[in-house]
């Protein structure tokens, strides 16, 4: 499947100040970027670097004065993700054969407190045996029980204040359902990414956990396709794949993002028990 991927935004900088972006389109197995273009305006010196662990493609910027500026990236991406039979999915690799690497995505994280949440997490999903259904009775718990409501949330919200207060947005539902997951001994990682049929258009959180040796893919949202997704990084928490950090004095004024599918035949895949397993990895 291919993807037309856009967006655009736009600051008020104040005083000197470093923006790190993460908007590229990420280069992976199932995952080809065919065309990409980014520019500035007024144009300005960036430096491109990817992560150490290939999670995300980073542009980094210096404003060295009082300036408005926006910043714009779009890309042809063709997106082959893996469908995984769900019915084989029920085992989980043992604690003690995960290399350290996904091991990471065990721990309690800053929005993920993963360790405050066991107790609940064992009562209300533990009596599942498949490691497939503990996660999707998770996705489906908090997309039942939490309220999408835009603006509800800021950046400092955290998974325990999520289900306490019952009200997010995608980065919260992702947040709670990857803190469930850890609290079971599942490793479950942030997705953002671009997001086809996603209503508003923006930048989309979704979750990956660690199953039979896939990162499987589950929106507890139900906004977008599973299949209509364009990986942009991946991460412990949103603090790990922020489309925009800000180190200084500056302030976003707009954002617009877009999301549109190339290939006629698309059938974007449904939510639900026929829900398909599918590993963008």
């Amino acid at each position: 499947m291919k993807f037309t991927v856009n967006s655009s935004l736009s600051y008020v900088v104040n005083a000197p100040t470093t923006f790190i972006f993460n908007i590229h389109a990420l280069k992976t197995v199932n995952q080809t970027v065919w065309e990409e273009q980014l520019t500035l305006d007024p144009s300005m010196k960036i430096e491109e670097y990817t992560a150490h662990d290939g999670s995300s493609r980073f542009v980094r910027l210096k404003v060295m004065g009082a300036m408005n500026f926006t910043i714009d990236y779009s890309a042809i991406v063709e997106v082959t993700p893996t469908i995984i039979d769900e019915n084989n999915s029920g085992q989980s690799v043992p604690v003690v054969e995960l290399n350290s690497y996904i091991a990471s995505f065990l721990y309690p994280s800053r929005y993920c407190q993963s360790d405050k949440l066991m107790t609940f997490a064992y009562k209300q999903f533990g009596h599942h045996t498949s490691v497939y259904d503990k996660v999707l009775a998770i996705t489906d718990w908090v997309h039942s029980n939490i309220d999408y409501i835009s603006g509800t949330t800021n950046s400092q919200t955290s998974a325990m204040e999520t289900i306490t207060e019952r009200v997010g947005v995608c980065r919260d539902f992702a947040h709670l359902t990857i803190a469930f997951c850890r609290a079971l001994s599942i490793p479950a990682r942030y997705f953002t990414g671009y997001a086809f049929q996603l209503n508003p258009p923006d930048f989309h959180a979704c979750v990956e956990a660690y199953i039979d040796g896939n990162w499987i893919i589950f929106d507890p949202t139900h906004l977008a396709p599973l299949n209509g997704l364009v990986k942009i990084a991946t991460g412990r928490d949103a603090a790990d794949a922020a489309v925009s950090s800000i180190f200084g004095n500056a302030s976003g004024t707009s954002m617009k993002v877009d999301c549109q599918v190339l290939d006629s035949s698309f059938v974007p895949f449904e939510f639900g028990e026929n829900q398909k397993g599918i590993c963008y990895q």
